[in-house]
């Protein structure tokens, strides 16, 4: 017997992919919903449908009590039209249902000078990016309180696991690793938030099951793994079989390309995050998630280089 049903809504991105997995090992029934089922997960039952569609979106709702809500658009198609329309389809499919719907939070809601960000801090966001954040969050919260339905907001850092692409590990700090250099994205004794997937999916979990204690709208930071630069880069360097030089991130060549790539140009905007350190604070999390409950450090940086390794030495 399962604890529950659960669906993902964006089974292939990287949050939802590894909350499935922590759904499944927690014991709960498991659908995940994406246009293709592009990484295939023992024990999920994939559901083909498209996040634009109500219709397909209610479809792979309806048998759930919990909604992860992993879908996210591209980086540099990620406008205020957009990526609120696509909120408002979820919030709709959700409608009167009463069941939980959980999203991922993250710290562009948050000014550079705020230093330890907890769920009490007010949100004063300084990118047109985060301003969508907040707006988001707020269209939840009121679907929430007028008793719609539950939703828990889990924020985290930057993201990070074996086997991703596309994130800030192999598109900016190891994008040279094959020439013997990884790049620090800002001064080496600056602090950043990381928050390791596998990890994070098994908080979702936690906090799945004790819905019923909590509020009709909740807010949770998930602390992660909050280190230097520096202590990031010797980290890689040791889970690495050969020598690594470690180098500035070259921003002012990401600028460049910029101008004619827009990915890299949203990425250029958000260099804030790197160069004021933002740390993840909720003690009311943690006694929730428990002591050592987050894999050790450098672990989980072996186990991200170790099939990076793996596949250079094929």
């Amino acid at each position: 017997m399962t604890k529950g049903n659960v669906t993902i809504l964006g089974i292939n991105g990287h949050i939802g992919h590894h909350a499935a997995k922590a759904f499944l090992d927690a014991g709960y029934s498991v659908i995940g919903m994406g246009r293709s089922n592009r990484h295939p997960i023992s024990g999920v039952r994939f559901v083909p449908g498209d996040a634009a569609s109500l219709d397909d979106l209610r479809a792979a709702i309806a048998p759930a009590d919990i909604v992860v809500n992993a879908l996210n658009l591209p980086y540099d198609k990620w406008d205020k039209g957009r990526a609120v329309a696509q909120l408002a389809l979820v919030i709709a499919a959700m409608g009167d249902s009463g069941k939980t719907l959980m999203y991922p939070g993250n710290i562009y809601n948050y000014a550079a000078t705020d230093r330890r960000i907890t769920p009490d801090t007010p949100q004063n966001p300084q990118t047109p990016r985060g301003a969508i954040r907040v707006e988001q969050e707020q269209m939840l919260a009121a679907a929430s309180r007028e008793g719609r339905f539950q939703t828990i907001i889990l924020r985290a850092g930057d993201f990070y696991a074996p086997g991703n692409v596309g994130d800030w590990f192999d598109q900016a700090m190891l994008t040279d690793i094959g020439k013997g250099k990884i790049h620090h994205l800002a001064a080496l004794d600056l602090g950043h938030a990381w928050a390791y997937l596998p990890d994070l999916g098994r908080a979702f979990a936690v906090l799945a099951e004790k819905r019923a204690t909590f509020g009709p709208f909740e807010t949770f930071h998930f602390a992660g793994h909050y280190v230097t630069h520096g202590a990031l880069m010797a980290a890689i360097q040791s889970a690495w079989p050969t020598p690594l030089q470690v180098t500035p991130m070259p921003w002012v060549l990401l600028q460049a390309m910029g101008l004619v790539n827009g990915f890299v140009r949203e990425i250029v905007k958000m260099r804030y995050l790197w160069n004021n350190p933002m740390e993840l604070v909720d003690p009311r999390l943690d006694a929730l998630l428990g002591p050592d409950f987050a894999t050790p450090f450098p672990q989980a940086i072996a186990q991200v280089m170790a099939p990076l390794a793996k596949a250079r030495a094929a």
